[in-house]
């Protein structure tokens, strides 16, 4: 048996994340400037005006060429466990302001952060949600899912029917760890209205982009307010680097 190559691949151009992830540093610290453009990097910046550095990865291409556009890439379950904590508490710091009875996290990475912001906030439990169908679960409790990290189809969101008296007639504080085109996270929110949960607001770490906006809105129009501990915009390849999509060239 050949033994598996333990050196860490990356696409051509991007870091392997291995050493990203564990630690926020001042910007007396970074190692790059926190302007475009970027390299191999993002750093985003926190509310407190410290940094996590994230590497950047290549979106895919139908043809298999070079990618011209990037992501900064957040895996909770992959970083240090006081990086999870220190963005749990900005999570918990934003939602503060808006009123809700029950906190509900997201499959998957989402439930690294939800037991966190809920005990930040003063709550002794969350109700999580998830994509694992347990024998007692009810096809009408589940919602189909897709997400730009994860393409395919297939996928379900469930409930626990045992918790659906927790979260019906209740208002809800979401909780994921990222948001970006917004589709994972509108599935989750129709499955919780089917529920007869009210969505009072999201709390994610990362904010990436702004496509999210238009679908995260409820019934009557209205957006349903999203804090995050910190923004990332989509980037796109330039001759000097990768830029934000919406910079002026």
């Amino acid at each position: 048996m050949n033994p598996i190559d333990l050196s860490g691949q990356s696409l051509p151009g991007f870091d392997a994340t291995t050493g990203y992830w564990q630690s926020i540093v001042g910007e007396a610290e970074l190692a790059q400037p926190p302007h475009p453009p970027y390299a191999r990097s993002y750093p985003a910046r926190l509310p407190d005006g410290r940094y996590l550095v994230l590497p950047l990865r290549g979106m895919p291409t139908a043809s298999g060429a070079a990618p011209d556009r990037c992501v900064a890439s957040l895996i909770a379950n992959q970083a240090s466990l006081d990086v999870v904590e220190q963005l749990a508490l900005h999570m918990a710091e934003g939602a503060r302001g808006h009123a809700f009875d029950v906190i509900v996290g997201l499959p998957t990475l989402g439930l690294a952060f939800a037991p966190l912001v809920a005990r930040a906030l003063g709550h002794g439990r969350f109700v999580p949600l998830g994509y694992s169908r347990k024998y007692w679960y009810r096809e009408e409790l589940s919602e189909p899912v897709s997400s730009i990290t994860t393409p395919g189809k297939g996928k379900l969101l469930y409930v626990d029917p045992n918790q659906l008296a927790l979260i019906a007639g209740r208002r809800v504080l979401v909780v994921d760890d990222a948001v970006s085109s917004g589709t994972t996270m509108a599935a989750g929110l129709t499955l919780l209205q089917r529920c007869g949960a009210e969505v009072a607001a999201i709390a994610v770490a990362m904010r990436q982009g702004t496509q999210w906006q238009e679908k995260l809105r409820r019934a009557d129009g209205s957006a349903i307010p999203v804090v995050g501990a910190y923004d990332c915009p989509r980037m796109v390849r330039r001759a000097d680097g990768w830029w934000p999509e919406d910079a002026a060239p």
